[in-house]
């Protein structure tokens, strides 16, 4: 990747705001990527989470429980750091959508029945981080002024 790319989807004249969106949901990302990766905070780990995607016609499951964790956990982090913001808001709202269509939109709009509402707000928060980049508060922007 050439520099003049790399600026640019690095680049951002977004100001603080996407920090506010940046920490909270860099940190529910993580979290759920360790339930999945690691069985913490309740969750089943890579074999409990790869058998129940399994289930529901996600094969194959460890990989795709894995692949899940990863992108939650190893995002939340990128996301709270404000590193790669672009590039992984993308990853992250395609496992949204993954997430919505494949788990929770049948159930319907409320969480209450394990419906799309949460999934809904993470994806359109990386959805906006997609398009407004890091902000100021963010490594991106470091990485940007030494390309500079």
């Amino acid at each position: 990747m050439n520099k003049q790319t790399l600026t640019k989807l690095l680049s951002t004249d977004a100001g603080i705001a996407p920090l506010a969106l940046r920490i909270p949901t860099g940190i529910t990302f993580i979290a759920h990527g360790a339930q999945k990766l690691f069985a913490a905070f309740g969750g089943y780990g890579l074999e409990g989470t790869g058998q129940w995607m399994s289930s529901i016609g996600l094969e194959p499951g460890y990989l795709m429980a894995l692949m899940a964790g990863s992108a939650e956990f190893f995002g939340g982090i990128l996301l709270l750091i404000g590193l790669l913001t672009r590039p992984t808001s993308f990853v992250l709202a395609i496992t949204m959508l993954v997430a919505i269509f494949s788990v929770h939109f049948q159930n319907g709009l409320f969480m209450a029945n394990n419906g799309y509402e949460f999934a809904l707000a993470l994806l359109a928060v990386t959805v906006s981080l997609m398009f407004s980049g890091a902000g100021k508060a963010a490594l991106d922007n470091l990485i940007v002024k030494k390309l500079a």
